[in-house]
């Protein structure tokens, strides 16, 4: 099963490689579902779900608060922008919808399954036509990259998924390691 991965460092990825990155990680996690969504164990379509929404989310978040804004300034077509923000909207409600359900609720399957679907309409609009306009005007894919992949581990971290565990201990052991050094001086 793929799991929430750390992103690669700011110079290894632009803000668009970073989102496609996503979109491919969660088309992953959507399709494994599907091949559980009929005969699975609830427990591991369940584990599934929590994954997409933990992505989601953390995904939703980076782009609403970083590039979204940005790529809003320098391709002027509100119409897009606002657009990607409803689509949004509606998959949170979903994803809120899910986490507050058991695996064996009667409408879980068919949430999945339009959330799934959402998503992938979604990534379309993106990919085909908010990622060139964004790169045609030239938006610093790489400082938007770099601003994403540190909010991006801020979220891991702070939801405590896989990889935000590693960082919690690093800044723990960095502040540790800093008051040793401050009470040895």
């Amino acid at each position: 099963m793929a799991s929430t991965s750390a992103p690669a460092s700011a110079g290894e990825q632009d803000a668009i490689a970073l989102l496609k990155s996503d979109h491919k990680q969660v088309k992953a996690l959507f399709s494994e579902f599907d091949k559980l969504k009929d005969d699975g164990a609830e427990e591991d379509k369940a584990a599934i779900v929590a994954q997409i929404c933990s992505e989601l989310k953390i995904h939703t978040a980076i782009e609403e608060e970083i590039f979204y804004p940005a790529v809003r300034k320098a391709i002027e077509d509100s119409d897009l922008m606002d657009e990607a923000l409803v689509e949004h909207a509606g998959a949170k409600e979903l994803i809120a919808q899910l986490e507050g359900a058991a695996s064996d609720d009667d409408l879980y399957n068919a949430k999945v399954t339009v959330l799934g679907e959402q998503i992938e309409h979604h990534v379309q609009d993106e990919e085909g036509s908010m990622f060139p306009k964004a790169k045609t005007a030239k938006v610093d894919m790489a400082a938007l990259g770099a601003k994403m992949i540190k909010r991006k581990m801020a979220l891991i971290a702070e939801m405590g998924g896989p990889g935000g565990d590693a960082v919690q201990r690093d800044d723990e052991e960095n502040s540790t390691s800093k008051k040793k050094k401050t009470a040895e001086r």
